[in-house]
């Protein structure tokens, strides 16, 4: 193999690992997330990019949107909104903790 094939190889390789990298982040972020989901994503992406030999930025798109929508596939509508409820509460709690000391002083 040529130096600029292995170069150009490298290089598709590393955008891949980027492309997934962001794609894991994104999408455990979103509300009822679980490692579960999580895995069972990556797993349809890496099947589907090993058997079509597709970027799984041409397959899929934007990492960030596709996490949005294999969410919204994946994790069901009454699990995202409890999260979503949780995750309010812990905000408003966070914000009167930290109003609570900027009032209280060091």
């Amino acid at each position: 193999m040529a130096k600029k094939d292995r170069t150009t190889d490298a290089a598709g390789e590393r955008d891949r690992e980027k492309w997934m990298a962001r794609f894991q982040v994104r999408l455990a972020m979103q509300p009822g997330v679980d490692r579960v989901v999580v895995l069972r994503a990556v797993k349809e992406v890496t099947a589907h990019c090993a058997d079509t030999g597709e970027h799984p930025r041409t397959a899929f798109g934007d990492p960030d949107a596709h996490a949005v929508r294999v969410a919204t596939r994946l994790v069901p509508a009454d699990r995202a909104a409890r999260a979503r409820r949780q995750d309010a509460v812990v905000d408003r709690i966070s914000s009167m903790l930290g109003r609570a000391g900027d009032v209280a002083g060091p």
